[in-house]
């Protein structure tokens, strides 16, 4: 056992004392990792030649859940279901998993406070990595500072948010995927969407790694305030928490021409950009608002003073995350959260707030609120507008929204104008006709991308503790 192993083991059940409990962990991850390389893409054990196998380590697995159990007594129902789920599952030859009742008892959402931890196994796929469902397990803590709660109590109001710490993975997590969702988990009907989890804490380490280098070969010179983000990993994921809380709600909040559950439906990958650009823009607008609110309190305790230091924090993080970690990060196959950092940069470049001279980069700060805000009533303007539109409509309008900032590539259909067998036949052929690359990098970003490409491919698998 590695000294990670150990320390990770003891941090989790905090009794490193217990002979018992220091092998459990390790006996999860290993059954489950076993079981993984038997398991087909559905997460089934398809070969009846692997089952024997397959069950000695559900039974390992099963002994090193209930020697945990006790260390985690707010999770006792959740536990006791998982049991039985892994013992049906193994006793029905290892089918489709259908982890349907331990899902149901999981609840995270219901005990938000700060630096619990839960035990977490689910077959699951994760997002942003291999759509597989794989037998995967984390140990995981909440992130849930009391300047947090006071926003979600009040303003802020999101019950089904959860932000979360990981401790320790499986294969599954060594990997870009920063959320924990319902509808990931292997279950015979889709789930009610009861809550969601953001891993803050690797947000936060990605974002850190990432705008130090990127600061670095852009020679920007950033605030103090902003600095401070890259030096203290607690500060930056506390500041996560705050923009995550804040984005997550967003997606149901506002004058909405579509379904908010829009990854449900079959877009040009544009305006997915659009739409998580548009919650990362009402973050950024609505921590101003705070600061501003709580600057006009006579007297601020202590929880409102770190709320306005954090709203603070959000804003530069907004900015930083979108231009430099967002832009470039991924492939160029309708990478939507590329295109939201591309418009931000070319956005408050031709606002005249952004300056790229001399190789150098530099923002004029007082001028950058403004020209965020402005973006963000683009975005508001166009969804308003398009309440009243059918959906092609909508669509072409925010194309044209975004080649007003971001030159097509020239072999965009788009561009040239969609021809009337699309414009008057189903929504599938608008969509088809969109390139992988609809909005291509400007030299500015190949260059940048070129530089940054080793340091992004570090921050696979991240965990806090290595920003």
């Amino acid at each position: 056992m590695s000294s990670h192993d150990v320390h990770v083991i003891e941090s989790v059940i905090g009794e490193p004392e217990v002979v018992e409990d220091s092998r459990a962990w390790q006996d999860i991850k290993e059954a489950a990792t076993a079981i993984q390389a038997w398991q087909a893409p559905d997460g089934s054990v398809p070969d009846p030649a692997e089952h024997a196998d397959a069950r000695a380590q559900i039974r390992r697995m099963v002994r090193a859940v209930q020697v945990l159990t006790p260390s985690f007594p707010h999770d006792d129902d959740y536990l006791a279901a998982l049991v039985d789920d892994l013992e049906r599952w193994s006793a029905e030859a290892f089918g489709v998993p259908d982890f349907s009742a331990s899902l149901a008892a999981f609840a995270p959402q219901h005990q938000r406070v700060d630096r619990l931890r839960h035990l977490v196994v689910f077959p699951m796929y994760t997002q942003n990595g291999s759509p597989d469902r794989r037998l995967e397990a984390l140990i995981v803590e909440v992130i849930w500072p009391d300047f947090v709660a006071r926003l979600e109590a009040a303003a802020y109001a999101n019950p089904q948010f959860v932000s979360l710490r990981l401790i320790d993975f499986t294969a599954g997590y060594d990997s870009n995927s920063a959320v924990l969702f319902p509808e990931t988990v292997s279950a015979a009907a889709a789930p009610p969407a009861t809550w969601g989890a953001i891993f803050s804490d690797r947000e936060a380490a990605r974002y850190r790694r990432v705008v130090r280098a990127a600061a670095e070969s852009t020679r920007l010179e950033l605030p103090d305030a902003a600095a401070r983000m890259l030096d203290d990993q607690g500060l930056t994921e506390r500041t996560f928490a705050m923009w995550d809380i804040i984005h997550d709600r967003t997606h149901m909040r506002g004058d909405l021409p579509f379904d908010p559950f829009m990854i449900r439906q079959r877009m040009p990958y544009f305006l997915y950009a659009l739409e998580e650009l548009r919650c990362d823009l009402t973050a950024f607008r609505e921590a101003a608002a705070v600061r501003r609110r709580l600057a006009a309190l006579p007297v601020p305790d202590a929880v409102d003073l770190a709320t306005v230091e954090h709203a603070r924090m959000v804003q530069y993080a907004v900015v930083f995350d979108r231009i430099f970690r967002f832009a470039i990060t991924g492939t160029r196959v309708r990478n939507y959260d590329a295109l939201g950092g591309q418009l931000v940069f070319a956005w408050l470049h031709q606002h005249g707030v952004l300056h790229w001279t001399d190789t150098a980069l530099r923002f004029d700060w007082s001028g950058v609120p403004g020209a965020m805000a402005a973006l963000g009533e683009a975005i508001d303007g166009l969804y308003w507008r398009s309440i009243d539109r059918p959906k092609a409509a909508h669509w072409l309008d925010a194309y044209d929204l975004l080649r007003s900032v971001l030159t097509p590539h020239p072999a965009s259909r788009w561009a040239r104008g969609l021809p009337d067998e699309v414009l008057s036949g189903p929504p599938r052929g608008f969509t088809d006709a969109v390139l992988d690359d609809e909005f291509p990098l400007s030299m500015f970003y190949e260059a940048l991308e070129r530089r940054m490409r080793p340091v992004i491919a570090s921050t696979a698998g991240i965990r806090g503790t290595a920003a």
